[in-house]
């Protein structure tokens, strides 16, 4: 029988440590571009207690989250990590934007609390996530 110590066992904690925040990180700049690209002010919108802005949020923070996760996983380095992460952001922020040529009234009808186009946006990006995410292998 193996005796593993607490030394031998955090031994990957750098590691786990630099990922975790290189992935907070992308995360953040992620939100923040994907805040610039839509013309509407989600976080307020959500304070009025409007659930498609809610909706579409998070589909988005999703489909970026599970491509982001499968980089981690899959990369072979903390770079490669972040070329990949930026490869999933690119994703979703162009999910938005060809939805929004699809239904010109994207950002009013999300803004004016429609639920339905909120909810498609959110399961598009989800999809385009997953298939991100399944697209990975390296």
């Amino acid at each position: 029988m193996e005796t593993v110590t607490v030394i031998e066992s955090l031994a990957g904690l750098t590691g786990f440590l630099l990922h975790l925040v290189a992935a907070v990180v992308m995360l953040v700049v992620f939100t923040a571009l994907y805040l610039r690209v839509t013309p509407y002010p989600e976080f307020a919108l959500i304070r009025e207690g409007k659930i498609a802005p809610a909706i579409s949020l998070s589909g988005a923070l999703l489909g970026f989250v599970i491509p982001l996760a499968s980089a981690i996983i899959s990369s072979v380095s903390l770079l490669d990590m972040m070329i990949w992460a930026v490869v999933a952001l690119v994703v979703q922020i162009l999910v938005y934007l060809l939805l929004k040529a699809f239904l010109h009234d994207l950002p009013h009808d999300i803004a004016t609390d429609r639920i339905a186009p909120a909810l498609l946006l959110a399961t598009l990006s989800l999809a385009a996530g997953i298939l991100s995410a399944a697209c990975m292998v390296f």
